[in-house]
């Protein structure tokens, strides 16, 4: 199994309508591409300072269905549509386990 984890931290241009529009997207994007196993995603809980803004975590079988998710169209769409507009910087990582 590969899991690919995300951590966002939105731009100044976020707000709630554009928040809600990315989530909408993410569980529509994740729900229906056929390499999806698995996922979670949520909002950082303000427990520490200076967290990232939104995580999530998507479970695949191997590394060939990462790369079919990573370089789908739609995947890309939602990149450029939901969450280029509203990102500061993201942090990645793709493990086995």
């Amino acid at each position: 199994m590969i899991r690919h984890c995300v951590l966002f931290k939105w731009n100044d241009e976020v707000d709630d309508a554009k928040r809600a529009a990315f989530r909408e997207g993410l569980v529509e994007l994740l729900e229906t591409h056929e390499a999806v196993r698995g996922f979670a995603h949520g909002n950082d809980a303000a427990i520490n300072a200076g967290n990232h803004d939104y995580a999530v975590t998507v479970d695949f079988d191997d590394e060939a269905g990462f790369v079919s998710y990573r370089d789908d169209g739609g995947h890309q769409a939602f990149i450029a549509s939901k969450v280029r507009p509203i990102l500061e910087s993201r942090a990645a990582v793709q493990f086995e386990y």
